[in-house]
């Protein structure tokens, strides 16, 4: 293997393929980044068996060639080097030699031939989306993701393509959150599928360095692939079935609470710093007068804070996870949020005033 590319193009390449690699990998070679040289474009890949992210870009070559290389080494002398070119190639076996204006490193590598082959997938189906709505979508449902692997299916984002509407979701049974778009293309087929919640936060910063304004995902049998701009992003996909959440999404909301989202983060934070060694438990009262928010007494003290609201309904009470719904307010995209609440047992429905795309539900605590 021999070549000449952009410094640029190397080192953008190797952040992106970086990600896949794992430090605790037990085998040496998933530590490494494949190489590959061939035609007029350079090829990165790295895996850590759960996902596989790779990335091209064009080169010069002269020799066509393969052999995987330290991840962590290669990235981090790239990154030192101010030339615009850098020469690639292989000596002695596998040492891989690095050439550029007044420099020259050798490092010694794996034979490609240890490395993994990544799956290839079978008639998958093929789906075009827009690259800022599925990264408004998942910004706004991966938190709210389980992290119990005693429960598989919610560790994972649920996607729902049917005709013109894709949903995103995800939930940790005791917050919810769903994103529905609509595309102008008309799916012919209902498909779903469940992304595992490491794979879509690598996503989305896959799709935060694009400029292209679509991408394309090819869902296979158990295994997905996410093609963006030259980058290549495979995963294993989530094996089971998705609660069928739409039954516990409340019909009939007794009483909305309009407030300014930046007003309730305020009063949230205020009273977190009282609550944290009390489960994070908050009560929510919504009255004619407004929302206030207030905890329990405890060893380190009491807080309250009482918020302007726009109210209709029955005043109502309930409590919650402070922290869940900071997390969704983060999220939510705008100015006003609304508050909707049935009783104190039934979930608190969190959505933006600003559309009717996005909702939020948190289960209440007892108390």
């Amino acid at each position: 293997m021999k070549l000449n590319c952009s410094q640029a193009d190397l080192s953008l390449a190797l952040s992106l393929v970086n990600r896949a690699v794992s430090p605790n990998n037990t085998l040496p070679v998933l530590n490494n980044i494949l190489m590959k040289a061939e035609g007029k474009r350079l090829f990165l890949s790295a895996t850590n068996l759960e996902i596989a992210i790779s990335a091209s870009f064009e080169a010069e070559v002269e020799n066509e060639g393969t052999l995987t290389v330290p991840a962590k080494i290669l990235s981090s002398y790239v990154s030192l080097l101010n030339d615009k070119d850098v020469g690639l190639s292989v000596t002695g076996g596998n040492t891989l030699q690095v050439q550029s204006k007044g420099s020259t490193t050798k490092m010694k590598g794996i034979s490609s031939e240890e490395f993994p082959l990544l799956p290839k997938l079978d008639k998958p189906e093929i789906l075009k989306f827009s690259v800022k709505a599925i990264l408004d979508a998942l910004e706004q449902v991966v938190f709210a993701a389980s992290t119990n692997i005693s429960r598989p299916v919610l560790t994972g984002v649920f996607w729902q393509v049917a005709g013109k509407v894709t949903k995103l979701a995800a939930t940790d049974s005791y917050r919810l959150g769903e994103k529905t778009l609509n595309t102008e293309k008309d799916s012919e087929k209902t498909l779903s599928f469940i992304v595992p919640s490491k794979t879509a936060q690598e996503l989305m910063k896959v799709l935060s360095s694009t400029t292209v304004p679509e991408f394309e995902a090819y869902v296979g049998k158990g295994q997905v692939l996410f093609k963006v701009d030259g980058v290549e992003l495979m995963s294993r996909l989530i094996e089971g079935n998705f609660p069928d959440y739409e039954k516990i999404l409340p019909k009939d909301i007794k009483t909305h609470a309009v407030l300014l989202t930046e007003d309730l983060i305020l009063g949230l934070k205020k009273v977190s710093v009282i609550v944290r060694e009390n489960s994070n438990n908050v009560r929510l009262k919504v009255s004619k007068d407004g929302v206030q928010i207030a905890s329990e007494e405890t060893q380190v003290g009491q807080g309250s804070s009482d918020l302007a609201a726009q109210v209709t309904g029955e005043p109502l009470e309930t409590a919650l996870n402070v922290q869940y719904l900071l997390d969704v307010l983060a999220h939510l995209g705008s100015k006003e949020v609304n508050l909707g609440l049935n009783d104190g047992l039934s979930p608190v429905m969190v959505t933006p005033t600003s559309g009717t795309d996005y909702l939020h539900i948190i289960m209440p605590l007892k108390v």
